[in-house]
């Protein structure tokens, strides 16, 4: 089972006017990923995925290459079943035999940014491809599946607050979410503008739904503070992203001037950012994304770091299928975890990449049985709306 070729791509799949909507990041007019494909001497393929780039869309060249040209030639001849020696020899780069012999880590300077997100789609594909070749779904080699099925939240919520509660309604009445989340901060400019629309979206839900709000680190301190204390009374299940994420004793402060639940870690990345988040009393919820905290590996150890500290686990999976499933499987085996992201913006990344129907039911969502991560690349799907090959 040693690794024989390596390939990734940038795939950028256009989203029609009608499904496209407008936050802080503009107009979203695509869906990008780097996405990874690796194969063996004796045919097993694992896909993988790697981010690096705001919300769904942006450029991905440079990940890209830095696969296929730096990363991919490291991995060849290498056993696919080392998931965890290849993680830490791409992370301490040329110190990694000295690392691996002396017991801590040693790594290069670019250590993290676009060096995790490509580790991320290493470490993703090479779990699906020691699924497969075991005949078992990952969440089984990660230590069992606590569900067969978890809850979901609808992850959307773009518009004014005229039609926030409609918008919000219209995804409860699709998959029947117990749970919605809206987002909030620049994208409404004043503080007051965003709580005017939390509060139309409580009163259209009433209190049974679960409300949660995401600033994706727009606010400064001082905002998020004020924008808290005007929908104190909202009952808000959690408020994500208050301030930038390289801000951990601002989002601490935010913190503890509400009862509110933090949530955030999509932008981190390693178990050491998420240990410092922890320490600094900075977040109740966890929210690695698998595709740019360090993979699969890496998010278990995050959610190990949440369950030591009583904190619970929720991946950002606003994302293609690689790191969606990736997130189903860490989900099902994290003792953590509680809910799982589902995004409501068009997202063909899932629901057009692969052959399998992605669709909550009753607000809970199936965790796969199938070998491996349990989806099918549409390999055609993948071609028609890769960049340029020579990347």
């Amino acid at each position: 089972m040693r690794i024989k070729q390596v390939q990734a791509w940038w795939v950028r799949v256009p989203i029609e006017a009608s499904r496209q909507h407008r936050s802080d990041f503009g107009q979203v007019r695509t869906f990008d990923a780097a996405i990874l494909r690796i194969e063996t001497d004796d045919g097993l393929v694992g896909w993988g995925e790697g981010k690096n780039a705001a919300g769904s869309a942006g450029s991905y060249g440079a990940l890209v290459h830095m696969l296929n040209h730096e990363v991919g030639p490291q991995l060849i001849g290498r056993h696919a079943g080392d998931i965890g020696v290849i993680w830490e020899m791409l992370y301490n780069g040329t110190r990694h035999e000295t690392a691996a012999a002396s017991g801590h880590a040693m790594p290069q300077l670019a250590r993290r940014g676009l060096s995790i997100a490509a580790i991320s789609a290493v470490d993703i594909a090479l779990w699906d491809i020691l699924g497969k070749s075991l005949g078992q779904p990952v969440w089984r080699l990660l230590g069992g599946r606590k569900l067969d099925r978890m809850p979901v939240y609808a992850s959307g919520g773009w518009a004014p607050a005229e039609t926030i509660g409609n918008q919000l309604q219209s995804y409860i009445d699709e998959a029947g979410f117990k749970a919605v989340k809206m987002r909030v901060g620049a994208m409404d400019g004043a503080p007051q503008v965003s709580a005017a629309r939390v509060r139309a979206a409580r009163a259209a839900l009433g209190p049974e739904i679960e409300l949660m709000v995401d600033a994706h680190g727009t606010y400064t301190v001082a905002e998020a503070k004020r924008f808290i204390q005007l929908v104190s009374d909202c009952d808000l299940a959690w408020f994500e992203e208050p301030v930038i994420a390289d801000d951990k004793a601002g989002m601490a402060e935010v913190r503890a001037a509400s009862s509110v639940p933090v949530a955030t870690g999509e932008s981190e990345a390693t178990r050491y950012a998420f240990r410092d988040l922890a320490v600094m009393k900075a977040a109740d919820v966890f929210q690695p994304d698998p595709a740019f905290c360090g993979g699969i590996s890496e998010a278990m150890k995050i959610g190990t770091i949440a369950s030591a500290f009583n904190l619970r686990l929720a991946p950002h999976l606003w994302a293609g299928a690689p790191c969606f499933f990736a997130g189903l499987h860490v989900c099902a085996a994290s003792p953590a975890s509680f809910t799982i992201e589902y995004s409501l913006g068009a997202n063909p990344m899932i629901h057009d990449l692969i052959e399998e129907t992605v669709r909550p039911q009753d607000g809970m969502i199936a965790i796969p049985d199938s070998p491996g991560l349990g989806f099918t690349i549409r390999e055609g799907f993948l071609q028609a709306h890769a960049q340029d090959a020579r990347l």
